[in-house]
């Protein structure tokens, strides 16, 4: 980059990606390399080397694929494009919330506890390990998301910061274990 001023939009990755690649895949209809890694590293940063060596070992160009998922008129077959021993459900399923945010939601853990927590019974998908289940699991996304009034992507973050606050490991929970001093104390030697 030429322009110093230019890396602060890294800082606020979630706002890059949803404004400036989701603009140009709309524009271009593909994503570029850079844009592709930076979804992955938003995703789960830890799990960039090896999709990158497993797209590598495949051979597989990833403005080519981009541009094939563009040109699919179906999102389940979108789905089917991304999905590969190289990249799973919840990648693709990023990567497409990125690129059609009004049409796809990411497959989390987090969001699926938060619905089931929420919703009780009326969350019947217990796991998404394939196609259907996520396609099973945007529509019920879809429908809280309208009762609740808010667009999918805001009821996306709402869930996932309920299970980061209130989830297993969540925040209220590190909280409480520290007000009843379940937390061990920090112990400095004595000079």
């Amino acid at each position: 980059m030429k322009n110093f001023k230019d890396y602060i939009k890294f800082y606020w990755l979630e706002d890059y990606l949803f404004k400036k690649v989701s603009e140009n895949f709309r524009l271009n209809g593909y994503l570029t390399v850079e844009d592709f890694f930076a979804i992955v590293i938003w995703k789960r940063n830890a799990s960039k080397t090896k999709i990158k060596d497993a797209l590598i070992s495949n051979g597989i160009n990833i403005e080519n694929l981009t541009k094939k998922i563009f040109n699919e008129s179906n999102h389940k077959e979108k789905m089917r494009l991304l999905i590969g021993d190289q990249i799973g459900i919840s990648f693709a399923s990023a990567i497409l919330t990125i690129c059609y945010p009004s049409d796809f939601t990411i497959a989390d853990y987090r969001v699926l506890n938060s619905l089931k927590n929420r919703y009780g019974n009326e969350i019947m998908l217990s796991e998404i390990s394939n196609v259907d289940d996520y396609f099973s699991y945007l529509e019920i996304c879809k429908k809280f998301a309208t009762r609740e009034g808010v667009s999918l992507r805001d009821f996306d973050r709402m869930l996932w910061g309920m299970d980061f606050y209130d989830g297993k490991n969540g925040l209220t929970e590190l909280v409480e274990k520290y007000r009843n001093k379940q937390l061990e104390p920090i112990r400095t030697k004595k000079t």
